[in-house]
C-alpha cells in the first residue's frame, strides 16, 4: 500500500509539469513514450525519500484518485485534444487509451533488451576474467569414521575456469557408480562444491579417497581416509569377545547348497554340506532342525562337525523323518542357514493274500493275525502308516492315533490292526481281532504301572503293509494320581506328602460314580467316561458298566468278563441307529455300589467320511528337474491332518507318491524329476478317516526351468575401426533365462565425458553392431543388455576403453565368436566366425592356440593353418580345463588373436546323446537326435560337413517335442558326409555329429528295402508236433490271406508236393500250413522253408530239423511209433544196460521177447551197424562187448528187433553222462588191476612204470619221492598211456635216490604202489641209462644229408645246372662229391660252394657228358651218409626222355 501511494505521487508531480510545458508552446508536439525502468530513472534521490516519507504518512482520498485518474487520461491525448460530444468523444478516449498503452509495453521490451545485453556484456567480461585459472582446492577433504550401516558425505570446495573433469577414486582405482548396487554413490558438482556421498557403508567402504580436478590450465587433488567400524550393540569396545572373534579369521560360509535328498524306510541316510574354509571356534555349534523344530542326538540320530563339514546320519529312517531340514551355521551377525527336503520312500512290503470280501468269517481274519510275521515279501500292500501317538492314558486304557499312509497299494486300504509290546521285550501282540477302519482307536486290557510300545500296520486286498515305527513309550497310571496327592513344605526345603486318601474316611461299599457320558463316538466304537465317586474311600476300585436300550428298564452287564480299573470304557458291535443309556457301579472289596445315574440316550456314530480333495491344482515350472505344485486349500471347518502329492509321467499308468509326510501348506516343491519329461499331478487330503479321492489333475507341465531375464552379455571386441565409426562384437550371456535372446541394447561412452548414451532403441537380434558418429581419437567403452520374454537381464560390465582411430595396418583383424561343440573325453569341434577387417588380402587360413587354465602359456596346435571356420580338436586330457583363441592369416602375416573362448572341461556330461540313425516306418532313413534339456524356444539345427544346412531338395526335418528327425528323401552316396546338430537357446551347450559312412548307408538302405517291401505278418512259428501213430505234424500260423495266396514249401531246396508220406494243408482263411510225415526218418532231416506269397506281401519261414532239434524230435515220434507197433510185434522187455568185467571190458546187454525164427536181432552205433553184437532168438538175450573202451566208442548204442509185425528198439546213450559213467567204472577196476611198480632206464633218465589193464583219465595219479608230492617240471615228467602210468627223472642225480610212491584215486578211494631206487637198484639203472645216452648223442651227431637233392634232375644244353641240398653232423663233417662212383673235381665249369649247413653244387654249360648219376658223400666221427641225384641232359630241340615216357 506505501509503495502504491509513492507512485500516485510522483504521476500527480508529472501532470503539473506536463501542463505547464503544453502552455508554454505554441506548436503541438508528438509525445516520446519512456519505458518505467527510465522513468524511475529519472528521479532524484531526494524526490525518492520524500515520495517514501509520504507514502508512508498520508494514504489518498477518493477524490485524489478521480482526480487522478482524470489526469492520465488527459496526458495520453495531450496535443491531439479537440473538443467532441457524445458517443464520439467516449470512442475516441478509449482508441487513445489503447495506443498508449501499447507504446508503453513496447518501450517495456526495449529496455529489458538493453538491460539483458548490458549484464551478458559484464559476465562475458568476468568470465573472460577468471578462464585462464587452474584449478584450487581452497577447502579440502576431511576424514571421516562412521558405524557399519551409516551414510558419509565427503565434500570439497574448488575454484576453476573453463569448466572441470572430476574424478573420484577409492585407494586409487576409479570409482564407477554403475558397477556398484544402484544407490551407493552419489557424486555431484554444484558452484565448485564436489560431493560423494557414500550410502549404507558396510566394512569393505574403509579406504582412502581421493578427487582428482583437472582443466586445460592444470590439476589438483585432495584426499580424506574414511574408517568404518562394526557396531555390537552393548558389547561393542576394542576388549569386547566379539571384536576379539573377528580377527581371529574370516568366517566359513556355505561352499554348495543343499540338494533334495531321497532314502526309503529301515535304511541309513546322511545330510551333509560343505564349507568354504575351515570352521571357526565359534562357528562349530551347529544345529539342525525339522520343519522348524530342534534336532537332538539321539541312538538314531548322530551330528558331526568337522573343518568343513556338517552331517547329520539318521541310520534308521522312517516316514516321521521325512521333511525340510534346515541346518544353522552361527556368524558374529546372527546365522546363515540352509534347507532342503528329505524324502523317505516306502520299504519292500509284505504279502499276504486278504479276501475281498472283508465280511468274511473271522476265521480269516484270526489266520491273517496270525500270519502277519511269516508273510511274504510281494508288491501291491499298502504303505506302513506314520506318527503314532497316544491319548488319555489311564490305568488300563488309552486311545491312539495314526496317520494314514500316501501309498494304498494295489487296492484301497480298508483297516489297520494295532500291536502292542511290553518295553523290554521283543515280542509283539495283536490289540484287535478285525480290522480297524478309522485311523483312531481305543486299546484296553493293559496292565497298570507297566510301560508299551504301540505300532499299526495297514492291510487292503493285496497284503499286510510294514509296521509302523514303533510309538514313544508310555506307562499306564492313573492320570489323577497326582491331584490325589498333596505336599506341604516346612523347615527351609523339606515337604510331607499327604495323600487324599488317608484323609479320607473309612468307607467301606463305595458310592455310586457321576457324569456318565461318551468323550468319543465312532461309527464301529464308543468311549465311555464317567467321575470317581467322591469320597472315593481307601480301598482300590473297580467298575460294572450297564448298558440299555433307551425306553426300556431291561439293565445288561457290559464287563463281566474285563476288569475295568479306570473311568474310561470302550465298547464295540453296538447296533448302528438304535440309542443306549448307560450306568456304572463302583465296586471294591466290601461290595458294590448302586448305579450312577443313566446317561442320555447315545447312538453310534455315523460313518466319518474322508475330506473332500482340494481343487484347482496347479503346476509351475522351477528349475530343470524340479516343478512347484500348488492347490487350493479346503474350505473352512474342513481342517485336514495334511495332504499328498502325486505325479504321473504324461503316457504312463502309475501314479508315484512324492511325499510320504503330510504336509500343512498347500505349496510344495516337487524335485527329481526327468527333464523335458511331461507330467501331471493330483493331491489328496489326510484326515483320521484316511485319505481322500485324488483332486482333478493339474494341466500337464513340461519339466523345463522357469524363464527369467538373461545374464549379461560379456566379452565385448573390436572387430574393426573406422574414423567415425567401430565395429563392436560379444559373446552371448551365460545364462540365457530359458528362452530366446530377443536381441540386445547397447550404450557407449566417451571416457571424456561422464554420461552413458545409448547406441540403438529398438534391440537388435545380432552379436555385432556398427557404432557411427564416433569422434576420431577418442576413446570410448561399452556395455550392453539382453532382452527375452521375460525382460530385460542385467548391464553388463564396461567394455575396456578402444581408441576410435582407423584400421589401415596390413594383417586382418581377429576373429570373433569363438566356441565349442561336442564335447566329449577326449575331443571338440571348435568353431569361429571369420574376421571383419581383411587387411591387404583375404584371410587364407587361420592358428588355433590352447591354453590350460589357470596357465598364461598359449601353445599353438595346429601346424599349417586351417582354411575353415571350424576345427576338431583331439587328443586332449579328460576331467582337464581349456581355453581356446584363433588367429587369422593373409598375406601379409598372422592377425591379432581373437577373445578366448569360454572355459571348457573335457569330458563327456552324464545323459549326453548322440545322433541316433534308423529307418522309419515308411521306409526313409533318418538321423535323430533328441534332449531333454531344452527351453520352449530351443531349436534344432543341423548342418553337413559344418558348411550349412543340407541341402533341401535332399532332406527334409521333423521337429517333435524334445526329438528332432533328418530324413533323407532318397538316400544315396551323395547323402555321404558329417552331420551335425546343435540346440539353441540353452544355457549348456548340447550338440552332436555322425559321419554317415558307406557301409552304414549300405545297411539302411537294405532295412528300408525290406520295410518298403511288405512281409507277410506270422502269428506262430513252425510248431512240431507227434501224432498218436509216430506221425510227424510240422505246421505254423500266419495272417488270414486272400484266395490268390501262393505256397511253396522247399526242402533241402527243393520243393516239396503232396504225397501219401507228406501231406501239405494249406488253410488261406485261416493262415494255417501244415505237413504231415507218416514215417519221420533220417530222410526228412534238414531245412524246411514256407514262402509265401500275397500280392506284393511276401515272407518266408524257415525250421531246421537238425542235430538235436531233429533226434529229440525223431526219438518222439520213433517212441511213440514204437508203442503203437509194440503190441503186434517183437519188442524189448529189458532196455539197453552196461557193466564193466574185471578185464576192462565193457559188456551192453538188453533182451526181447514175442521172436520168431526171421526176426532181426540188429546192433547199431551213431545208426552205423555194429557186426560184433551177438543174440539169441530163443530166449531173446542180446550182448554187445567192448574189449577196450576209447573215445571212437563214443556215441549212441542201438539195439533192434524187427520182422513182418513191426519192430521195436532199445537205445543206450554212450555220449555225455552214460560214457562218464562207464569210465569212472572203468577207473575203478583199472585201479585195483594195476601191477607193482618197474624200474626202466632210458636215453634221457630213469623210467618208474606200472601196468593196468586200462587207463582213463579219470584215474588221478600222484608220484611221490620220500613222502614228498613230485610236481612235472624240467626234470620230472610224468604221465600216461592207454596201459601204463609213469614217471621220467631226466638227467638223474644221487639227490634222486629213494623211496617213489605212486597213489591212484579212483574217484572213491586210493591205491598206493612203491619202489625204492636206491642202492643197487640205482646204480644198475643209471650204468645202463649212461650207455642210452651215449648212443643217443652218436645217433644225433653223426654226419647227414638232410634234405634237398632230387631224384632226378633233368636240363637242356649250354644251361646251368644248380643242386643245393642241407647236411647237419657235430663235429662239422667231411664233404666229398662223387660222378658216377668217382670224385668229382671241382675246377673250370664245376664249382661248389658251402655255407654253413647248405651246400650247393654248380655246372655251367652243361653238355651230354654230364649225364650221370651224382652222389654226396659227408663224413665225422660219428658216422656218415650219402645223397644221390640222376641228371639227364638233352640237346636242343629233344623232348626229355622223361616226358616221352609219359
Amino acid at each position: 500500500m506505501e509503495i502504491r501511494t509513492f507512485f500516485h505521487l510522483s504521476e500527480e508531480e508529472q501532470k503539473e509539469e506536463r501542463r505547464h510545458s503544453l502552455q508554454m508552446t505554441s506548436a503541438t508536439r508528438k509525445a516520446k513514450f519512456r519505458s518505467r525502468e527510465e522513468e524511475e530513472a529519472s528521479f532524484t534521490i531526494s524526490e525518492w525519500s520524500i515520495a517514501a516519507a509520504l507514502a508512508l504518512t498520508s494514504e489518498l482520498s477518493w477524490e485524489s484518485k478521480l482526480r487522478r485518474e482524470a489526469t492520465i487520461i488527459e496526458l495520453e491525448k495531450r496535443g491531439q485534444k479537440r473538443v467532441r460530444f457524445g458517443n464520439e468523444m467516449e470512442k475516441l478516449e478509449k482508441a487513445v487509451i489503447r495506443n498508449c498503452r501499447l507504446l508503453r509495453v513496447k518501450a517495456d521490451r526495449k529496455g529489458f533488451r538493453k538491460k539483458a545485453l548490458e549484464k551478458a556484456r559484464r559476465e562475458k567480461e568476468y568470465i573472460q576474467l577468471l578462464s585462464s585459472r587452474p584449478p584450487l582446492i581452497w577447502i579440502p577433504l576431511r576424514a571421516h569414521t562412521v558405524w557399519e550401516l551409516m551414510g558419509v558425505k565427503l565434500a570439497c570446495t574448488i575454484l576453476a575456469s573453463p569448466p572441470l573433469q572430476v574424478t573420484w577414486y577409492k585407494n586409487g582405482v576409479r570409482i564407477d557408480p554403475r558397477l556398484a548396487p544402484a544407490g551407493k554413490y552419489r557424486m555431484q558438482n554444484k558452484f565448485g562444491m564436489l560431493t560423494l556421498d557414500i550410502n549404507r557403508c558396510s566394512l569393505e567402504d574403509s579406504a582412502e579417497y581421493s578427487v582428482e580436478v583437472k582443466n586445460l590450465y592444470g590439476e589438483a587433488y585432495s584426499f580424506a581416509t574414511v574408517l568404518v567400524q562394526k557396531y555390537y550393540g552393548k558389547e561393542s569396545g576394542f576388549d569386547s569377545e566379539i571384536y576379539k572373534r573377528s580377527l581371529i579369521g574370516q568366517e566359513a560360509d556355505f561352499a554348495f547348497s543343499l540338494k533334495p535328498l531321497f532314502s526309503r524306510e529301515k535304511e541309513p541316510f546322511t545330510l551333509s554340506c560343505l564349507f568354504s574354509s575351515d570352521l571357526l571356534q565359534h562357528q562349530r555349534n551347529i544345529t539342525w532342525f525339522r520343519d522348524g523344530k530342534l534336532l537332538k542326538e539321539s541312538d538314531r540320530r548322530q551330528m558331526k562337525c568337522l573343518d568343513r563339514e556338517a552331517s547329520l546320519t539318521v541310520s534308521c529312517a522312517y516316514k516321521e523323518d521325512e521333511g525340510f531340514y534346515t541346518v544353522r551355521v552361527p556368524v558374529l551377525d546372527g546365522y546363515h542357514e540352509q534347507s532342503a527336503y528329505v524324502f523317505i520312500r516306502d520299504q519292500t512290503v509284505r504279502f499276504l493274500y486278504v479276501p475281498k470280501d472283508t465280511n468274511e468269517s473271522r476265521t480269516s481274519i484270526d489266520w491273517i493275525v496270525n500270519s502277519l510275521d511269516a508273510a511274504a515279501v510281494m508288491a501291491g500292500a499298502p504303505g506302513s502308516p506314520l506318527s503314532v501317538k497316544s491319548h488319555d492314558v489311564n490305568k488300563d486304557c488309552l486311545l491312539l492315533s495314526w496317520v494314514a499312509p500316501s501309498n494304498s497299494g494295489g487296492s484301497p486300504v480298508f483297516g489297520y490292526f494295532i500291536e502292542r509290546c511290553e518295553v523290554g521285550t521283543d515280542k509283539w501282540m495283536p490289540c484287535n481281532e478285525m480290522p480297524v477302519k478309522t485311523c483312531k482307536c481305543p486299546v484296553s486290557c493293559l496292565t497298570e504301572g507297566k510301560t508299551y510300545q504301540f505300532r499299526v500296520k495297514a492291510v487292503n486286498h493285496s497284503g499286510i503293509s510294514n509296521p509302523s515305527k514303533p510309538s514313544r513309550p508310555v506307562t499306564m497310571k492313573d492320570p489323577n494320581e497326582e491331584k490325589r496327592v498333596m505336599t506341604i513344605p516346612y523347615d527351609d526345603g523339606k515337604t510331607i506328602t499327604v495323600s487324599k486318601d488317608e484323609l479320607e474316611g473309612r468307607i467301606k461299599i463305595p458310592l455310586p460314580p457321576t457324569n456318565v457320558h461318551a468323550s468319543e463316538v465312532r461309527e464301529d466304537y464308543m468311549v465311555l467316561s464317567w467321575d470317581e465317586p467322591d469320597p472315593r474311600g481307601k480301598e482300590p476300585l473297580n467298575y460294572y458298566v450297564e448298558k440299555s436300550i433307551a425306553g426300556s428298564n431291561s439293565w445288561q452287564n457290559v464287563n463281566l468278563e474285563m476288569v475295568v480299573n479306570s473311568p474310561r470304557f470302550a465298547l464295540f458291535d453296538l447296533v448302528k441307529g438304535k440309542p443306549y443309556c448307560f450306568r456304572v457301579r463302583s465296586a471294591n472289596k466290601y461290595g458294590v455300589s448302586e448305579p450312577s445315574l443313566p446317561s442320555e440316550p447315545i447312538t453310534a456314530g455315523t460313518k466319518l467320511a474322508p475330506l473332500p480333495p482340494p481343487s484347482q491344482v496347479l503346476a509351475f515350472r522351477d528349475t530343470k528337474t524340479s516343478v512347484v505344485v500348488h492347490w487350493d486349500k479346503l474350505e473352512d471347518g474342513q481342517e485336514p491332518l495334511g495332504y499328498y502329492i502325486y505325479c504321473r509321467e504324461v503316457g504312463a499308468d502309475e501314479w508315484q507318491t512324492v511325499n510320504n509326510k503330510p504336509v500343512t501348506c498347500n505349496k510344495f516343491t516337487v524335485p527329481g524329476l526327468q527333464p523335458g519329461k511331461e507330467y501331471v499331478f493330483c493331491v489328496k487330503s489326510v484326515n483320521e478317516a484316511g485319505v481322500s479321492d485324488s483332486s482333478p489333475e493339474s494341466d500337464p507341465i513340461l519339466v523345463r526351468p522357469a524363464i527369467s531375464c538373461p545374464s549379461a552379455p560379456r566379452d565385448f571386441a573390436l572387430l574393426s575401426c573406422g574414423k567415425n565409426d567401430m565395429m563392436i562384437g560379444w559373446k552371448a550371456p551365460k545364462r540365457k533365462g530359458g528362452g530366446k535372446i530377443l536381441g540386445y541394447f547397447l550404450d557407449q561412452h566417451d571416457a571424456a565425458e561422464l554420461d552413458w548414451h545409448e547406441v540403438n532403441i529398438k534391440p537388435v537380434a545380432q552379436r555385432v553392431y556398427k557404432v557411427t558418429n564416433l569422434n576420431e581419437g577418442h576413446f570410448y567403452e561399452f556395455r550392453a543388455c539382453a532382452m527375452n520374454m521375460a525382460g530385460v537381464g542385467k548391464v553388463s560390465e564396461p567394455s575396456d576403453l578402444f581408441k576410435c582411430e582407423e584400421w589401415t595396418m596390413p594383417q586382418p583383424g581377429p576373429p570373433y565368436d569363438v566356441k565349442f561343440t561336442e564335447v566329449r573325453d577326449t575331443t571338440l569341434m571348435l568353431h569361429w566366425e571369420a574376421p571383419l577387417y581383411t587387411g591387404a588380402g583375404p584371410v587364407t587360413g587361420y592358428y588355433i592356440d590352447v591354453c590350460e587354465e589357470g596357465s598364461e602359456e598359449w601353445k599353438q596346435l595346429n601346424k599349417q593353418p586351417t582354411p575353415s571356420t571350424h576345427m576338431r580338436i583331439s587328443d586332449l586330457e579328460t576331467g582337464k580345463c581349456y581355453l581356446f583363441r584363433v588367429r587369422a592369416l593373409n598375406k601379409a602375416g598372422i592377425g591379432p588373436p581373437s577373445i578366448p573362448s569360454d572355459p571348457v572341461v573335457v569330458e563327456r556330461k552324464p545323459g549326453t546323446n548322440e545322433i541316433e540313425l534308423g529307418v522309419d516306418k515308411e521306409g526313409f532313413i533318418y538321423m535323430a537326435f533328441e534332449t531333454p534339456e531344452m527351453c520352449d524356444s530351443s531349436e534344432f539345427i543341423w548342418s553337413k560337413d559344418y558348411e550349412g544346412p543340407p541341402d533341401p531338395e535332399r532332406v527334409r526335418t521333423e521337429d517333435e517335442g524334445n526329438k528332432s528327425k533328418l530324413i533323407l528323401k532318397n538316400a544315396s552316396e551323395k547323402d555321404l558326409g558329417t552331420y551335425s546338430v546343435e540346440v539353441t537357446d540353452v544355457d549348456e551347450e548340447i550338440s552332436a555329429s555322425h559321419t554317415l559312412t558307406q557301409e552304414e548307408l549300405d545297411n539302411l538302405r537294405k532295412i528300408s528295402h525290406e520295410i518298403r517291401n511288405p512281409l507277410i505278418e506270422l502269428i506262430s512259428g513252425w510248431n512240431m508236433d507227434v501224432l498218436e501213430k509216430g506221425e510227424v505234424r510240422l505246421w505254423l500260423e500266419v495272417e488270414k490271406l486272400s484266395p490268390e495266396a501262393e505256397l511253396h514249401l522247399i526242402f533241402n531246396g527243393k520243393e516239396l508236393s503232396s504225397t501219401p508220406t507228406h501231406k501239405i494243408n494249406f488253410d488261406r482263411a485261416s493262415g494255417l500250413i501244415e505237413l504231415i510225415i507218416l514215417d519221420f526218418c533220417d530222410d526228412d532231416k534238414g531245412t524246411y522253408t514256407a514262402q509265401l506269397r500275397d500280392g506284393k506281401a511276401k515272407n518266408q519261414f524257415t525250421l531246421s530239423l537238425i542235430d538235436d532239434s531233429f533226434d529229440k524230435l525223431e526219438a518222439e515220434a520213433t517212441a511213440k511209433r514204437r508203442d503203437w507197433r509194440k503190441r503186434q510185434g517183437p519188442h524189448f522187455i529189458e532196455n539197453l544196460q552196461w557193466k564193466v568185467t574185471e578185464d576192462c571190458e565193457v559188456l551192453l546187454t538188453c533182451k526181447a521177447t514175442n521172436l520168431k525164427k526171421d526176426t532181426n536181432f540188429k546192433w547199431f552205433l551213431d545208426k552205423t551197424t555194429r557186426l560184433d553184437g551177438l543174440s539169441d532168438l530163443q530166449t531173446g538175450a542180446g550182448t554187445l562187448r567192448i574189449k577196450k573202451l576209447t573215445q571212437e566208442d563214443k556215441g549212441v548204442y542201438k539195439a533192434v528187433v524187427s520182422d513182418d509185425r513191426g519192430e521195436d528198439a532199445t537205445e543206450l546213450d554212450f555220449t555225455k553222462e552214460g560214457f562218464e559213467d562207464v569210465l569212472k567204472e572203468l577207473c575203478r577196476i583199472s585201479a585195483l588191476s594195476a601191477k607193482p611198480l618197474k624200474i626202466q632206464p632210458t636215453a634221457e633218465g630213469i623210467r618208474i612204470y606200472s601196468e593196468v589193464k586200462y587207463y582213463t583219465d579219470y584215474m588221478k595219479t600222484t608220484w611221490y619221492h620220500k613222502e614228498k608230492r613230485l610236481e612235472s617240471g624240467e626234470r620230472l615228467k610224468s604221465g600216461t598211456t592207454m596201459d601204463q602210468i609213469w614217471l621220467h627223472i631226466l638227467n638223474p642225480t644221487d639227490s634222486d635216490k629213494g623211496k617213489y610212491t605212486l597213489e591212484i584215486y579212483d574217484g572213491k578211494e586210493s591205491h598206493k604202489l612203491s619202489t625204492d631206487l636206491s642202492g643197487k637198484a640205482f646204480e644198475e639203472a643209471m650204468a645202463e641209462h649212461l650207455k642210452l645216452k651215449e648212443a643217443v648223442i652218436a645217433e644225433k651227431n653223426r654226419a647227414r644229408v638232410v634234405q634237398g637233392l632230387p631224384d632226378v634232375a633233368t636240363i637242356m644244353e649250354d644251361k646251368t645246372l644248380c643242386l643245393t641240398c642241407s647236411i647237419s653232423g657235430d663235429p662239422y663233417p667231411e664233404i666229398t662229391w662223387f660222378k658216377n662212383e668217382k670224385v668229382v673235381v671241382f675246377k673250370d665249369r664245376y664249382k661248389m660252394e658251402v655255407k654253413g649247413v647248405v651246400v650247393t653244387i654248380t655246372i655251367e654249360k652243361v653238355c651230354s657228358d654230364d649225364t650221370g648219376k651224382y652222389s654226396i658223400f659227408v663224413k665225422n666221427k660219428y658216422g656218415c651218409e650219402t645223397g644221390q641225384v640222376t641228371i639227364s641232359v638233352y640237346k636242343h630241340g629233344e623232348e626229355p626222355i622223361e616226358l616221352q615216357e609219359k
